[in-house]
């Protein structure tokens, strides 16, 4: 293990990083923004290169980007890795993207990405408040065994045919709403995360779905404005009705040029009338 410091240039040091990804193919390679949208100063590299280099050239790379994202009442800069951004260059299966919100399951993407037989460039919003959460933590056993699960069901408020709505969302903000539901007692709401996000893991969502009567509530939920995060490309993707059977609806922040407020007492009551409207009874 080998530790080198390098120029404060993202995109000379991704650049670097993607052609070194080229000639080293079974080398686990990882970029890390020290904030995730500070990878927008590397863009040309992401665009021309790393989502289209594969379709233009038939070129393979399993570099991995690590982008810092949560919504944590830092700030624009220090909130948003962008994400997406990277769901809109995402087609034929040109690069994954992963939110993962546990251990074993950051684990388990990092190893998948080696021991797959071909190369697909991942990135991986990454946690940031999550390192320190008590409740996201994982057994060395979890780690050991199994594989990465593109879903994950919850292991609390199982979905039922008692289940009076179902919050779909990915990464932190499950943290978030799961302390929400415990604080309130609320026990007829299941949290299902998408860890996931490209390739979209549709029938894998639907059969977590599948005991659910038709037309029960179903709502992504995301920490991002509107006009951000996974919420639009999800649009795109999903059928609709979504599985069928469910009226897909969305839960975020008002749509907004920036990725988030610059207080952090706006911060505090923009994520509690999230949490509020995740748990809210449907008037009839």
């Amino acid at each position: 293990f080998d530790v080198r410091n390098s120029a404060l240039s993202e995109n000379g040091v991704l650049g670097f990083d993607y052609g070194y990804s080229l000639d080293m193919p079974d080398s686990l390679v990882i970029w890390e923004a020290q904030f995730g949208d500070f990878a927008n100063s590397a863009q040309v590299i992401i665009d021309q290169f790393i989502a289209s280099a594969e379709d233009k050239w038939g070129r393979l790379s399993g570099l991995v980007m690590l982008l810092p994202h949560g919504y944590e009442g830092q700030g624009p800069e220090h909130s948003s890795a962008r994400l997406e951004r990277y769901l809109t260059l995402c087609a034929e299966d040109n690069m994954q993207v992963i939110y993962a919100s546990t251990p074993a399951q950051y684990y388990h993407a990092l190893r998948r990405q080696m021991v797959r037989k071909w190369r697909k460039p991942m990135v991986m919003m990454s946690p940031k408040s999550v390192l320190r959460n008590p409740k996201a933590v994982s057994t060395l056993e979890e780690c050991s065994v199994g594989t990465f699960n593109r879903v994950l069901t919850d292991p609390i408020c199982k979905v039922t045919k008692k289940t009076r709505r179902v919050l779909l969302c990915s990464g932190k903000v499950y943290y978030d709403l799961v302390a929400h539901r415990e604080s309130i007692g609320c026990k007829d709401v299941s949290v299902v995360r998408v860890e996931q996000l490209y390739p979209l893991p549709t029938d894998e969502i639907c059969d977590s779905l599948k005991t659910l009567d038709k037309g029960t509530s179903v709502v992504w939920v995301q920490e991002e404005p509107e006009n951000m995060g996974a919420w639009r490309f999800l649009l795109s993707q999903f059928p609709r009705p979504l599985c069928g059977k469910f009226d897909l609806q969305c839960i975020a922040r008002d749509a907004s040029a920036s990725p988030a407020t610059g207080s952090n007492a706006k911060h505090k009551q923009e994520q509690l009338e999230l949490m509020e409207q995740a748990f809210m009874v449907e008037k009839a």
